[in-house]
């Protein structure tokens, strides 16, 4: 599986995380029991499908062997997506974090991403 798995979180939710040394998700990762990760081939269309227009969003880029046990791939809630996702039962510490990056939005509506993301 990859080695390097990423997280988009809204900037809030980023800065209660800072300041609880952990992230525990979004409330869609609350409803949903787990944090969603995603690879860097699917990290895009996960920007897309799910925080499309959210002006205020932080790619987060996690060391996925730092997570142990609790870093499970699994597919898509429904099958909804080809391929296994990065899914994790527990807190990110932030430790296991390598790099957090803004996502602006581009002319056209969608989030631009750095250099080395498919």
């Amino acid at each position: 599986m990859e080695s390097t798995i990423y997280t988009l979180v809204r900037g809030t939710d980023w800065q209660a995380a800072e300041a609880a040394g952990a992230y525990t998700g979004s409330a869609d990762d609350r409803r949903d029991g787990f944090l969603h990760f995603s690879t860097a081939s699917q990290v895009r269309e996960s920007a897309a499908k799910h925080r499309a227009g959210v002006r205020d969003l932080w790619l987060v880029e996690v060391k996925a062997a730092a997570l142990g046990a609790a870093l499970r791939w699994e597919a898509a809630s429904g099958g909804s997506r080809p391929g296994l996702f990065p899914h994790l039962y527990g807190p990110l510490p932030l430790d296991a974090v390598q790099a957090v990056t803004r996502l602006p939005l581009g002319a056209d509506g969608r989030h631009e991403f750095p250099n080395g993301i498919a």
